[in-house]
């Protein structure tokens, strides 16, 4: 499986400072277990997750 990975600096102003963040966006959710597995890889403090909802109207 392969995923986008973006790695940010939360709090930040400039490169390389503030609180480092991994951010995977996904197509539809993934169990709990491989969202975990994905965390300790990136071996980041936080690792945020998020799936876009097609549009509603």
């Amino acid at each position: 499986m392969k995923l986008p990975v973006f790695q940010v600096d939360a709090f930040a102003e400039e490169l390389f400072q503030g609180n480092p963040a991994a951010v995977v966006p996904l197509t539809e959710w993934l169990s709990d277990e491989t969202m975990q597995a994905i965390s300790l890889e990136n071996n980041l403090s936080e690792t945020a997750f998020f799936c876009a909802y097609p549009s509603r109207l």
